[in-house]
């Protein structure tokens, strides 16, 4: 048996292009690729592979998400929606809830319930989505591009402390079936810091998928067995999927251009919607502004987004540019997990039809043959001395106001992209403000008596969400910033 995989750590300086993601072996993946003479699509395709090996709470085969690409040759920008869509029809044998399972979620302040099963899954687009970046200009076959996240699945890889954490958080999910358990939690518990784990199912469903596809292979007809009795996607539902090319939303924000997820995904709304609000950084004044956001959306007002469709939970995020100034952002979704392994394959199909935020009246009520919309919004900066920053971040609803505080910090206030994304955060929902407690002492002061409700945190947390964050400089030099928050890794190759 061949050692664990583990990552190699890069240069600082670099040539060929610079890439953030939240686990080292997933931004690891993607520098390999632009060591070997690939692009930003090769390596974003490379990383998205290898985040389902090592960050299988949030990315999976059964996942779906968004890209917003640059391209380097012409200065186009444009999103590639690959989000799940849910099925076409529901099937008429569950009756109620038949398929669907409540479990809790511990977050050890705090429990949240989830619901999982068959009858959670909406249709994946994240192989979809791969193909379609891809297509785009990728420079190596497919089989190379997952190669690398292959060999971590067989070999195994080492678990980190933040992987074992977001393990602990939903191991009712990771356990609620026999195989998953044996998987996730052999001997009851999730896998511990140091250990090594191992997926060699995954490795054939990467391989299967890289040769195969996904609708008409081998993986597309396993996840539709799994689907069979209690779940309500079909053949028609793989067959009837399509990506959707859209134009993104384009604001200017201070003296840049930058480009978000566009309706029906509410995320990039939002954040344009928190920026017009804002002059420069003043914690009060920002925390204002993400309420008013909140209340608008609540609200409704300025056609914001249905709440009704809304989705909101676990995600992770690359980002990624090439020399030539070619930029990938994408950030992807698997939900939680709808808590059974697609037989063979080593992954969970994702649990969103399975989301109150998504379906507030119950597991029953979803809109059929519908895109929904989603919180993520993978962004683009074009700067006006020629620099391009792509950046994302996962984090639920905190997206809107993580990606707002660091394009504000940016691109108005000019400040350096790994001081950007490491400044201390606000959010606020309702009336309940939280903050990082990191600002300074007059702005705490501030803080707490515009929001007499507030949460001080001590530290730096996952709760204000993880931005990863790449620029090529005008002189054609690098910089990253992997959000520690996150577990984030920036590596220039």
């Amino acid at each position: 048996m061949m050692a664990p995989v583990v990552a190699v750590e890069g240069s600082q300086h670099g040539s060929r292009g610079v890439v953030a993601a939240g686990h080292p072996l997933t931004a690891d993946a993607a520098a390999e690729m632009l060591r070997d003479g690939g692009n930003a699509f090769d390596a974003v395709i490379a990383a998205l592979a290898m985040a389902c090996v090592c960050e299988p709470v949030l990315c999976s085969p059964g996942a779906g998400g968004f890209a917003m690409i640059r391209d380097g040759s012409t200065g186009a920008v444009q999103v590639i929606d690959f989000f799940v869509h849910t099925p076409v029809a529901r099937n008429p044998n569950l009756v109620g809830d038949r398929g669907v399972r409540e479990v809790h979620a511990d977050f050890g302040t705090a429990t949240q319930p989830f619901h999982i099963g068959p009858a959670t899954v909406a249709t994946p687009g994240f192989f979809d989505g791969l193909e379609a970046i891809h297509r785009r200009g990728a420079t190596f076959a497919l089989d190379r591009l997952v190669a690398r996240a292959v060999h971590a699945a067989r070999e195994g890889i080492v678990v980190t402390p933040f992987q074992h954490h977001l393990s602990n958080v939903v191991t009712a999910i990771l356990t609620a079936s026999d195989a998953a358990a044996r998987l996730f939690a052999p001997g009851g518990r999730a896998v511990g810091v140091g250990d090594v784990f191992r997926n060699p199912g995954l490795a054939d469903g990467l391989e299967s998928l890289a040769r195969d596809g996904f609708g008409d292979g081998p993986v597309g007809r396993a996840c539709l067995d799994s689907q069979r009795h209690r779940g309500h996607l079909t053949g028609d539902d793989l067959e009837r999927y399509r990506i959707v090319e859209r134009e993104p939303l384009v604001v200017e924000v201070g003296r840049c251009r930058v480009h978000l997820n566009p309706l029906p995904a509410a995320g990039g709304t939002l954040v344009a919607h928190t920026l017009d609000q804002l002059v420069g950084w003043d914690p009060v004044a920002v925390a204002h502004a993400v309420a008013a956001t909140g209340a608008a959306r609540r609200d409704g007002a300025g056609n914001l987004i249905d709440l009704a469709t809304l989705r909101r939970r676990g995600t992770t995020h690359v980002s990624v540019v090439d020399a030539s100034g070619t930029a990938c952002a994408v950030t992807v979704s698997n939900g939680e997990g709808n808590g059974e392994l697609v037989d063979g394959f080593g992954f969970m199909l994702n649990n969103v039809l399975g989301e109150d935020d998504v379906n507030p009246a119950g597991t029953t009520t979803w809109p059929t043959d519908t895109r929904l919309s989603s919180m993520m919004c993978p962004a683009i900066i074009e700067e006006s001395d020629g620099g391009i920053v792509a950046l994302g971040s996962g984090g639920s609803n905190r997206i809107r106001s993580a990606i707002a505080q660091v394009v504000l910090r940016r691109c108005i206030d000019g400040v350096e992209l790994r001081s950007a994304v490491a400044a201390p955060r606000v959010h606020v929902e309702g009336v309940h403000l939280d903050f990082e407690d990191h600002v300074e002492p007059d702005d705490r002061v501030r803080l707490m008596a515009a929001f007499p409700d507030h949460r001080a945190w001590p530290t730096r947390d996952l709760f204000f969400g993880g931005v990863h964050a790449v620029r090529r400089c005008p002189d054609g030099s690098f910089d990253g910033a992997g959000d520690t928050r996150r577990d984030g890794v920036a590596l220039t190759v």
